[in-house]
């Protein structure tokens, strides 16, 4: 570095650093203090507890199934969203066989990426309105409306998805996974452009199916974008309040009776219902732990060596 040089570097570091510590660390370091009193929210005096709140948090029935649900979401989503994802990518750009002997996505391809990334331009709360219409517990909603057209639901009695127990968590699952596949599908796409065509063909004059080219040639090139969507899909399913506080039952969410509970709900309930906040910033400071612990699994867990082309 020239004489100078590191001086001008710093100058522009300076600002954006001293914003992010602001605003992005200071507040953990005051929800971490929070946590260690008995704050109520609305007052300034509080009392030091030191680990009370960590210790209540563990006797907490619904926030310990809360974890449970998160974990429950953090296996199926990322899974089921990368799978369908992968698919979907690798057919519309190398699962065709081109006229010429070549390879290409198969016929249409190009609108089909247009369909499957419509569900990303709609916002959660539309999501929300829109789901809420398909799960409804009548001969109205969209779903039971097909089930019971099919004989399958008896008219009287449409299954109600919200409010049973067996059904809430995996109603919740396939709304993430129907926005998300659109993304990661475009995500996969750009890294598979830039493999070059002459591997897929020389693979295609050796005799190779679609299956072996995906597993040996598409999957192990894609594996830097798998490895980073399945961090990003981790850390949306260690999260779900949105979702889950505007469809399912309850203030701020997770009913039936707690069944579709999640971390962040029970956290908001006690900040702002319950005027528990400092027992609500250590809930914060338990989900901050584990989405690290999470991302630093998942990185550690698919972290493979680079194959170069």
């Amino acid at each position: 570095m020239r004489k100078g040089q590191h001086r001008f570097v710093a100058g522009f570091l300076f600002f954006p650093v001293v914003l992010y510590l602001i605003f992005v660390i200071w507040p953990y370091i005051q929800t971490f203090g929070y946590s260690l009193t008995d704050w109520k929210g609305q007052s300034q005096t509080f009392s030091f507890v030191g680990l009370d709140n960590y210790t209540a948090l563990f006797k907490d029935d619904v926030f310990m199934g809360a974890i449970w649900h998160n974990i429950l979401f953090l296996v199926f989503i990322p899974v089921i969203t990368i799978l369908l994802a992968l698919f979907f990518a690798f057919m519309v750009n190398a699962g065709g066989r081109g006229r010429s002997g070549g390879v290409s996505g198969v016929a249409g391809s190009k609108y089909y990426r247009v369909v499957y990334f419509f569900p990303q331009v709609l916002s959660l709360a539309i999501m929300a309105v829109l789901f809420g219409a398909v799960y409804r517990s009548d001969g109205g909603g969209m779903l039971n409306g097909v089930l019971i057209k099919l004989g399958l639901v008896d008219p009287d009695r449409p299954v109600e998805w919200l409010n049973e127990p067996n059904f809430v968590l995996w109603a919740l699952v396939a709304v993430v996974v129907w926005h998300g596949v659109g993304f990661y599908l475009v995500l996969f796409s750009a890294a598979m452009q830039s493999i070059p065509r002459d591997i897929y063909e020389a693979a295609l004059i050796d005799g190779a199916g679609r299956a072996q080219s995906f597993f040996r040639i598409t999957l192990p090139l894609l594996w830097d974008s798998v490895q980073t969507a399945w961090v990003y899909l981790g850390i949306a399913a260690m999260d779900m309040f949105i979702l889950v506080s505007t469809m399912t039952a309850g203030d701020y969410g997770g009913g039936p009776d707690h069944h579709s509970e999640v971390m962040s709900t029970v956290m908001m309930r006690n900040f702002l219902l319950y005027g528990r906040s400092g027992y609500a910033c250590a809930m914060g400071v338990v989900m901050l732990l584990l989405t690290l612990i999470v991302s630093v699994v998942m990185l550690r867990a698919t972290r493979r060596e680079r194959i170069e082309f």
